[in-house]
């Protein structure tokens, strides 16, 4: 029992020195930007980071960053029990009072809004005048894993399904969207491709053809511009000459290594490559526009 009480403070504690050192990193790099401290937000922070701490990697996950410890601190439960062996939650003896407990909240909420809409029915009134069915378009729940971290607790599959199919009821409820902070704690956006990725818009020429022209694609110290026309006929220039006249094979199969190229017969392209050791980066900036 003082074993385990005196982890739990351990814990706290390591907590409380990562907060205090968030804080005071937090101020230096306000100060840095000349920004007002108080004020400064996380969004603020992030960019900070970015501008001081530029970085090209890929995964987000490698860049660069300052988040509060509890994003990256993994979580542990607290001290569930005083020193006299009594436990702080009701739910104790059911072995995962936190995902319980979570399941007595999503029935509670859906009690209340049951509750609103007899009363509202009772009084002659539209539904419509207290509230609506929440639009989920974008989100999804969270997995079970994350759903894990979130509760600080392991539960199994068909736990994790009562708990979907009791979200489901309260998100199906004609008055849903007043619990709407509620179900969105337990729901993350959905990426979409349209918004990360810029479509560029495509331009006309004096001959009224299409094109479009993705510049500065990088490979090392290389650098590429591809710009792709329609309608045309297939053909393949790069820095004014055909493909056939340029590089070595290796060179010009890397180029051609895309199933993209299946167009090639009815959308030709021209590049501007600035180095013989770029057609990687030429090659990426095609498949970039063929995606388009």
């Amino acid at each position: 029992m003082k074993a385990y009480l005196e982890r739990a403070k351990e814990y706290e504690s390591c907590m409380e020195t990562a907060r205090l050192e968030y804080k005071l990193g937090k101020r230096h790099l306000a100060n840095m930007m000349g920004a007002d401290v108080e004020n400064f937000t996380q969004q603020d922070i992030d960019q900070a980071v970015r501008y001081l701490f530029p970085s090209g990697l890929y995964d987000p996950a490698a860049r660069p960053t300052m988040k509060p410890p509890e994003e990256f601190i993994p979580r542990k439960k607290g001290a569930e029990f005083d020193e006299t062996g009594r436990p702080f939650h009701t739910l104790f003896y059911t072995g995962r009072p936190n995902f319980f407990q979570l399941l007595f909240d999503i029935v509670e909420n859906i009690n209340k809004l049951n509750a609103l809409e007899d009363s509202t029915r009772m009084k002659g009134k539209s539904l419509d005048t207290v509230g609506k069915i929440l639009d989920t378009t974008g989100s999804e729940w969270l997995p079970k894993e994350l759903l894990e971290k979130k509760i600080v607790e392991i539960i199994s599959d068909i736990e994790y399904d009562n708990f979907i199919s009791a979200m489901n009821r309260l998100v199906s409820h004609p008055l849903s969207e007043r619990a709407k902070e509620f179900v969105y704690d337990y729901r993350k956006p959905l990426i979409s491709k349209l918004e990360n990725d810029t479509i560029p818009t495509p331009q006309h020429d004096a001959d009224g053809r299409q094109s479009v022209t993705i510049y500065e694609c990088l490979r090392k110290t290389a650098r590429g511009d591809v710009t792709v026309k329609f309608p045309g006929t297939g053909k393949i220039d790069i820095n004014g000459k055909d493909l056939r006249h340029v590089g070595e094979t290796q060179q010009r199969e890397q180029l051609l290594s895309d199933r993209s190229y299946s167009l090639v017969d009815r959308i030709p392209f021209a590049s501007d490559v600035a180095r013989c050791g770029s057609y990687v980066a030429l090659r990426r900036n095609v498949e970039k526009l063929f995606r388009t």
